[in-house]
């Protein structure tokens, strides 16, 4: 800070005026501006006007760090056991006075925390966490850009980041896993590197740029602390399969189709049904194989059946464009919808 001043000497009549800055916007007048305030002093002597004087005053504007992360929606993201990609989304928003570089750090939450989006418990972790700038959609996709850090995100600007992470394999229909995304202030990188961690200063005002930290605390860090954080988290849906196999004699060589027995020669006919529960994701691709015993001759006159449906033991309808390349039956049922129940069979002889 500087002052200038000057003394007045005999007579005189004062008039003051001052200059004073202009009101700050959102994130305030940007740090290390320099703010001159001058006041003006007019007067005379006897009658005689003088030269006016003037005195001015410098001070420089003061970084204050605040920072903010939420959640972008308020939905969860439904994913696939073992699925590689799943994204969850948070909007990062630099509302301090300076342009700042922001880490990112992602992290699973501990078992049984709740997740934030419907409720549940955190039931399983999310790995390999990576991160995304969002190419303006808002939506996961091919053009958005993978990053470390947040670069150069000058005052009052926001950036919309995916947080990408893969799901076990092992994951189950309708467990979550609940995810934190904690941005951190930090500078002194140029352009295309991230900077060191942004302290508060210590002591009194200097005469420069001085840093405080003004952050609020987020859903996982402290107030004061540079940092800011959000929850989001994964939804598991997946299908509930259930697969059971039946059989029935159809007819021996001895009692016909009156009450026959499971004797060689004897026509058995297996049914394989594939039951999805109603809370299940639906299931694609649904193929079923089955390799006969060598006990059995396959029934090429017959066929495989795909897609009938299934009463007590009996199977039947669907079409017979399931196939057989021995010692495997091989039926195609393509997708099983939430609640639904398809089925395949076909027949052997016992030798």
């Amino acid at each position: 800070m500087t002052n200038m001043m000057r003394k007045l000497a005999g007579p005189s009549a004062l008039v003051i005026a001052s200059m004073w800055a202009m009101p700050a916007m959102a994130a305030g007048t940007a740090a290390g501006s320099t703010i001159t305030n001058t006041a003006t002093v007019n007067y005379q002597v006897g009658t005689v006007a003088q030269t006016a004087i003037n005195a001015s005053n410098n001070i420089t504007v003061d970084r204050r760090v605040t920072l903010t992360v939420v959640q972008l929606g308020t939905s969860t993201t439904s994913v696939s056991p073992g699925q590689t990609q799943a994204a969850t989304t948070f909007t990062v928003t630099n509302t301090s006075n300076a342009t700042l570089d922001l880490g990112l750090t992602a992290a699973n939450l501990a078992t049984s925390t709740a997740a934030p989006n419907g409720g549940g418990n955190d039931a399983f972790d999310v790995g390999a966490f990576t991160y995304y700038i969002d190419d303006g959609d808002n939506v996961f996709d091919a053009g958005d850009t993978l990053v470390t850090h947040l670069d150069e995100v000058a005052a009052d600007a926001a950036r919309v980041v995916h947080v990408v992470a893969s799901i076990p394999a092992g994951a189950t229909n309708g467990q979550k896993a609940a995810v934190s995304l904690t941005a951190q202030a930090k500078e002194g990188g140029t352009a295309g590197t991230e900077g060191a961690v942004v302290t508060a200063t210590a002591g009194a005002n200097t005469a420069g740029m001085d840093t405080v930290l003004a952050d609020t605390a987020g859903s996982d860090d402290a107030a004061t602390d540079g940092r800011h954080s959000a929850r989001d988290d994964y939804t598991v849906a997946a299908p509930v399969l259930t697969v059971t196999k039946i059989s029935r004699v159809i007819q021996d060589p001895i009692n016909g189709t009156t009450n026959p027995k499971m004797i060689p020669g004897a026509t058995v006919e297996y049914c394989i049904t594939v039951a999805n529960a109603a809370a299940g994701a639906t299931a694609s691709s649904v193929v079923i194989t089955d390799s006969l015993p060598t006990q059995t001759t396959y029934v090429s006159a017959f066929g495989v059946f795909e897609g009938g449906t299934v009463a007590g033991a009996v199977c039947s309808g669907g079409t017979a464009t399931g196939t057989f390349a021995s010692p495997t039956v091989t039926g195609n049922l393509g997708t099983v919808a939430a609640g639904a129940t398809e089925t395949v069979y076909f027949r052997v002889t016992i030798n």
